[in-house]
């Protein structure tokens, strides 16, 4: 029910979801923290170690997505189910010991849901992240990414692209980055396509993905790497920045896909914390 990165290749998004299946692509070749994924086999023996799949299938049997009201509720209802349920022994002691085997006391608590990352829909922001996540509550957290499949946002964005409600959710424990800066950037920049689009912020970059700040934005030419353009908000060292720009077209090529990633700067070292293809092309 757990399986590190190190294990995790191109094709296993059924058990990995699609970040966690993406990550372990990208382990050994990029510089990914490390990490392990609780497979979607744990959520499922969840779910019926605890006989929430009648009730779960009778919520979402009553939704209408289209009604605020009602999606608010079969939301909250849906949520509770698994967040009232304690975390089963032999998940808790395989969690456990896997942490044992990283580095830190801090950890990053992602959802990877299997529906995540296709060609067609992205699911950005659609499920949960937990930061700084301290050992003993890694399981809570666990816990709360599985809840988010059924974020009312999660809920709607499946019914509007026509994804069924059966997906299932993957959740993917790193090694937390003490970043100094972070960001966001499209291989290519979906409205000039010639140009790599970087935007980055002090801290930790949800605060950008999130919205809450405005970044430095970069546009650097695909060819030369050379910056063609930049609006500064926060002084960002640009050395770094060309190396993540070449950085990003190798990922684009071992994906062969152009692609949307998330990076973060720690002691001048870059990790890279997110891969998937860009959608809006």
């Amino acid at each position: 029910m757990i399986r590190f990165l190190s294990g995790i290749k191109k094709g296993d998004s059924i058990i990995a979801g699609g970040k966690g299946c993406n990550l372990g692509e990208m382990y050994g070749r990029f510089n990914v923290p490390n990490g392990f994924v609780v497979t979607t086999k744990a959520y499922s023996n969840f779910v019926e170690i605890r006989e929430l799949e009648k009730e779960m299938a009778e919520q979402l049997e009553s939704l209408d997505a289209g009604n605020h009201e009602k999606l608010e509720k079969v939301s909250k209802e849906l949520k509770k189910l698994i967040l009232d349920e304690k975390m089963y022994e032999e998940l808790e002691k395989e969690i456990r010991n896997a942490l044992g085997k990283l580095s830190g006391e801090m950890f990053a608590v992602r959802s990877s849901a299997t529906a995540e990352d296709m060609l067609t829909a992205s699911f950005a922001g659609q499920q949960d992240t937990f930061l700084n996540v301290r050992k003993k509550d890694v399981s809570d957290a666990v816990k709360k990414c599985w809840a988010s499949l059924f974020n009312p946002r999660a809920i709607y964005y499946r019914n509007e692209k026509g994804i069924a409600h059966d997906v299932k959710m993957a959740v993917v424990v790193q090694e937390m980055v003490n970043a100094d800066f972070a960001g966001v950037m499209f291989t290519i920049d979906p409205i000039r396509k010639k140009y790599i689009l970087i935007e980055a912020v002090h801290g930790l970059g949800e605060k950008l993905v999130s919205g809450e700040v405005t970044p430095s934005s970069y546009m650097f030419d695909r060819n030369s790497l050379k910056i063609a353009e930049k609006t500064i908000n926060y002084e960002i060292n640009e050395k770094i920045l060309n190396e993540i720009a070449a950085i990003g077209l190798k990922i684009e090529k071992h994906f062969n896909k152009p692609q949307d990633i998330e990076f973060a700067v720690s002691q001048g070292k870059i990790f890279i914390l997110q891969s998937r293809a860009i959608t809006t092309l």
